[in-house]
């Protein structure tokens, strides 16, 4: 599948780029399902709430169309969309008037084991730690150093994922997916207001679970409350819900509530 630069097929990019040159921009990773891009709208509401942050000027109607016609070629597979403040000179200031850019990639739908979803993950505890700026906190922004570095601490087929933390031991997310406990039928996510992405199918669960009656909360999480929850999984945009199994020496089973939680997933990607 050719990749899109402003909705045109293109094979190159400007080096002067400032998401090349600064991380400049944000992203959303998609999955496209018999040629339909799923939770599109999340997608939309989590790059416009950037936009607005970082004060980059979108078209998002425009990005929406390009979204639903590059997705309508791919078929099935994930597209990529990069969003950039656009080209500039050297130094940091933004060039005033420079057009934001638009870039589209296309790739087949990940191989996951099934074990993944059926048995569950094991989790590396990753020693790289989440910056706190809660300017940047809860965005898909392209500057992801953090998850770079985390994901090299391990390169074993045993751990399908890596927990991480912030500066405070506070526990937070995965490497790229979003984590959710579930304590006395009650589930749990980490409050992102200081550091973390809030994921498109983290935020689609939340708003499944309070039409389905489950209690949830959003808020800090330590490592004991961790360590004591009876249920535990991961999620994203693409794969859904991972059940975790392990961390380290601590075990789980896939519970009730990750289950009807991961049947929720499958359909939201499916419709």
């Amino acid at each position: 599948m050719h990749s899109w630069v402003d909705g045109q097929p293109a094979t190159a990019l400007n080096l002067q780029n400032r998401g090349l040159a600064y991380g400049d921009g944000l992203f959303e990773t998609i999955a496209v399902r018999a040629g339909h891009p799923s939770l599109l709208d999340g997608h939309l509401a989590r790059l416009a709430l950037g936009c607005q942050r970082l004060a980059i000027d979108a078209d998002l109607a425009l990005i929406a169309d390009e979204i639903r016609r590059y997705a309508s070629q791919l078929g099935d597979g994930v597209a990529k969309l990069v969003v950039t403040r656009g080209d500039s000179q050297r130094g940091y200031a933004p060039l005033a008037g420079a057009a934001a850019r638009r870039i589209l990639q296309g790739g087949p739908v990940p191989s996951y084991p099934a074990a993944n979803a059926e048995r569950g993950v094991r989790l590396f505890p990753c020693r790289t730690r989440l910056a706190e700026q809660p300017l940047l906190a809860g965005l898909k922004h392209l500057n992801r150093l953090e998850q770079v570095l985390a994901r090299a601490e391990w390169q074993d087929s045993e751990h399908a994922e890596g927990l991480m933390c912030d500066g405070q031991g506070r526990v937070i997310e995965g490497v790229y997916s979003n984590l959710f406990l579930v304590r006395d039928a009650v589930l749990l996510t980490a409050d992102l207001s200081r550091c973390g992405v809030a994921g498109v199918m983290r935020g689609a669960l939340l708003e499944q679970a309070q039409a389905l009656g489950i209690a949830s909360q959003v808020r800090d999480l330590s490592f004991d409350e961790l360590e004591q929850a009876q249920e535990i999984f991961v999620c994203n945009s693409v794969y859904g819900v991972w059940p975790v199994r392990a961390i380290a020496a601590l075990n789980w089973s896939p519970g009730p509530l990750t289950r009807k939680l991961q049947a929720v997933a499958r359909t939201l990607l499916d419709t």
